[in-house]
């Protein structure tokens, strides 16, 4: 019998072990199977590549990367066992000698020099991913370590550890780790860098080297001691890998390709595909419809066509004003030019002194420039968008000490004072097979703005859009030969007008398009109804709301998006078929498996176009059974159209794509009120390619910015590259199509007509349309100019009359 005195402190004894021994056994079954520890789950970065295979972008927010046992480095594994257990053979979990010692060194240098938990315990304790300190935790870190011993071989638990453990900067396992820090394999690292990356896992932020060398430094070469003591490596290799520099670098993905807009683009995809986290971790792998060579184009047309908008309008000044400069060290020098926007072709540049004669410009790396009045005075100063500056005769007056600014090599290689672009500006190119994108430029730089005004800038598309106008007329039976009224006409308070306030009188549709003219395309609006053209442009991907529902209609007056408007003109390219634009071609997970393949609905090329021998049917770059794209516009129509929109290259707005020397191009100019956005809208039957140009704040580019000016010269200077060894393009005239000779003038059906018109069979007898607008001639200097012949048809002797000066423009 136990006697009263022992009693309380038995039952507490009792009551202790039943506790240990319930939260044991609570423990054990919580405790998960070694199995699932085994399964190292691969997370890797986001990588978008182009059609051509090349990356473009890495994005991520952590890597991990597994690999086998037998394909890491001993010394790298001895390295890990000098740092973290060098018992690691011995023990079966739990090292009692090394807890010891890890109490006995804390106690000697006053803070951790050497852990306590064995490597099974930091892999149990990476399971558990929680930083909670509790009894419970640690039991359960060391139940599962003994269990990982009595089940796993020593190799296991080691390619566990390494493979699981974190490195800092979002690096899990020393695979992912060898490249975010050295930018090598595990077989290329050099024995101090294995050191390095050995003393990470204590302590990664504290320990790194990016953040601090000099403690990251002290801790690699305490594991080269260990090394040495431990017998890993001999006197030789421990003395040259201590002296060793501290190399480790910040990763960089290797991008080969630089397209920001379009991996941008493929970015968002994924994001709204997988969810905002997930698309970052699970190591995809995305192909784009980017064409390197047509994206090439892109890019170099856009900031050709911006920077000589740019020249013609002004200079606005140093990007930047630095004060003290004087005072500023190399070094600081250094950091901010290198924190500034890269801007290819364009360095950064500080004024560091400016006279009458020149001005010292530093570049960064401690280059400098001189700049020289012939370098700088061609830069006059930005007035407003009409009006500039006069030429200055002193460069401190063009260019001032603490000025940031920007260079560029003329045509001669020497450098001179230039801007980044002012104005906005985008240009897209889409395959109108299958619509696929195959160029995105979204402004002069994405590193400068990100904006990308190809897909996302809404602007009003002004003269572009009296296409899908005239298609729908032709949809209620108009033909091109229909006569249509360039004549002044009120609208209630509204009293439209053409740019050049001349009328041209009762003129040819064809005409009217070619040369642009809004009372015409107003009053065909006002014969054919608003709600009925509304609904007839929806064939052509725009909604309602994209719409107004007014006689602002006719001239452009809504809203849409250079790839918009390229989609719908695709709609005219391949003979009537609607086309989803994509960027993504295919995705495949970290191992190589497919995920998605785009398989877009694709326009039948062989009913548009006249193929050579052995020639694709399709050429798109979905898969060869892609199903058949919506045919939502009678092929006749999208012929006559084409054949119309040649005549603004031939004969109309767009002479100088002329240029080209391409009888199969076909396109329409755009430009809204006072010139606030230009635009060209073209294509060639295997490519359609939208170039616009605007203020991001909607001000006025000025006078002589039209459509058929600053954006058609981008469009032509992209498209001669793009098509260089593009064969001319056929169209097969669709069935159900007569020739018919038209008079120039009237329109009408006459056996003597100069004109040949292509009309749909059952409108041959009724070339006027449904409801003909009676001719009239005009006279006078702005007089109808029906008798310059079509383009399709013979020119005939007439009587010359002046064609106003044309101009598209937005009221």
């Amino acid at each position: 019998m136990v006697s009263a005195p022992l009693a309380l402190p038995m039952d507490v004894a009792l009551i202790g072990l039943l506790g240990a021994a319930v939260l044991l056994y609570s423990i054990q079954d919580e405790l998960p199977a070694v199995d699932a520890l085994l399964e190292v789950k691969l997370e890797e970065p986001l990588r978008i590549y182009t059609a051509d295979g090349s990356l473009m972008a890495e994005y991520g927010v952590q890597r991990r990367r597994a690999v086998d046992f037998e394909d890491i480095p001993p010394d790298l594994v001895n390295a890990f066992l000098a740092a973290e257990d060098s018992r690691f053979y011995e023990h079966r979990g739990i090292d009692v000698i090394g807890l010891a010692r890890a109490a006995y060194a804390v106690a000697q240098a006053g803070e951790a020099t050497q852990g306590g938990s064995t490597i099974p315990m930091q892999v149990a304790r990476n399971f558990f991913l929680t930083p909670e300190k509790t009894i419970k935790r640690k039991v359960s870190e060391i139940m599962l370590a003994m269990r990982m011993e009595t089940t796993l071989s020593k190799e296991q638990i080691l390619e566990l550890y390494l493979n699981k453990i974190f490195f800092g900067n979002r690096a899990y396992g020393i695979s992912a780790a060898a490249e975010f820090y050295y930018s090598k394999t595990l077989d290329e690292l050099s024995l101090p860098e294995m050191a390095m990356l050995a003393g990470l896992p204590k302590a990664p932020s504290a320990n790194n080297p990016l953040a601090d060398p000099e403690r990251a430094r002290e801790r690699r070469d305490w594991i080269l001691d260990r090394m040495l003591a431990l017998g890993y490596v001999d006197e030789v290799d421990h003395s040259m890998a201590w002296v060793s520099p501290v190399t480790a670098e910040a990763y960089v993905a290797p991008v080969e390709f630089e397209a920001g807009y379009a991996a941008e683009m493929a970015r968002q995809a994924m994001v709204e595909r997988f969810g905002a986290e997930e698309a970052y971790r699970l190591g995809l792998k995305v192909t784009t419809t980017i064409d390197e060579k047509l994206q090439t184009e892109s890019d170099r047309a856009l900031r050709r066509g911006l920077m000589a908008y740019n020249r013609r309008h002004g200079y606005h000044g140093p990007e930047d004003q630095l004060e003290n400069v004087g005072d500023m060290s190399d070094e600081s020098l250094d950091a901010y030019v290198a924190a500034r926007p890269a801007v290819p072709d364009l360095p950064v540049g500080v004024v560091l002194e400016a006279d009458a004669n020149k001005a010292e410009v530093y570049l960064g790396g401690g280059e400098t420039r001189e700049l020289r009045l012939w370098q700088v005075n061609h830069m006059r100063k930005y007035v407003n968008e009409n009006a500039k500056g006069r030429r200055q005769s002193r460069v401190d007056r063009v260019i001032a000490t603490g000025d940031v600014i920007r260079l560029r090599q003329n045509n001669k290689g020497s450098w001179i004072l230039t801007q980044v672009p002012t104005v906005g500006g985008a240009l897209v190119a889409l395959s109108p097979t299958d619509g696929a994108i195959r160029a995105v430029s979204g402004g002069y730089e994405f590193d400068w703005s990100k904006f990308n005004r190809a897909t996302d800038a809404r602007r009003q598309p002004g003269s572009t859009f009296k296409p899908f106008v005239y298609a729908a007329a032709l949809g209620k039976g108009y033909t091109p030969a229909s006569l249509v009224s360039d004549t002044k006409k009120s609208f209630g308070s509204w009293k439209p007008k053409n740019a050049d306030g001349k009328y041209m009188g009762t003129i040819r549709m064809r005409v009217a398009i070619a040369k642009s003219r809004n009372l015409a395309i107003i009053n065909q609006l006002d014969r054919m109804g608003i709600d009925y053209t509304r609904d007839f442009l929806q064939r052509f991907g725009y909604s309602m709301e994209d719409m107004p529902r007014n006689y602002g209609l006719a001239l452009g007056g809504g809203s849409s998006t250079p790839l918009q408007l390229a989609a719908a003109y695709a709609v005219f390219a391949n003979g009537g078929y609607q086309v989803e634009p994509h960027i993504v071609q295919r995705i495949e997970d970290a191992n190589g498996n497919l995920l998605f393949a785009a398989e877009p609905p694709q326009a039948c090329v062989s009913c548009w176009l006249e193929l050579e021998a052995g020639e694709a049917e399709v050429h798109g770059l979905g898969e060869a059974d892609s199903p058949l794209a919506q045919q939502v516009l009678d092929p006749r129509i999208a012929y006559n159209m084409t054949s119309m929109l040649q005549d603004v290259i031939t004969d109309g707005t767009a002479r100088r794509a002329r240029r080209l020397g391409r009888s199969d191009l076909a396109g329409k100019t755009g430009t809204t009120n006072e010139s606030r956005d230009s635009w060209f809208a073209g294509y060639m039957p295997r490519l359609v390619a939208v170039a616009w140009m605007g203020m991001d704040d909607n001000r006025p580019l000025g006078s002589g910015e039209w459509g058929g000016t600053a954006a058609l010269g981008m469009w032509v200077d992209f498209m001669a590259d793009a098509l260089e060894d593009e064969p001319i393009a056929k169209i097969k005239r669709p069935e159900g199509m007569v020739p018919v000779r038209v008079s120039a003038a009237t329109g009408r059906a006459s056996s003597g007509g100069s004109v040949l018109e292509y009309i749909r069979s059952e409108y041959q007898l009724m070339t006027l349309g449904p409801n003909p607008v009676k001719y009239a001639a005009a006279s006078g200097r702005s007089g109808s100019s029906n008798a310059r012949r079509s383009r399709s048809g013979p020119r005939r002797s007439a009587p010359r009359r002046s064609a106003p000066r044309v101009m598209d423009e937005l009221f």
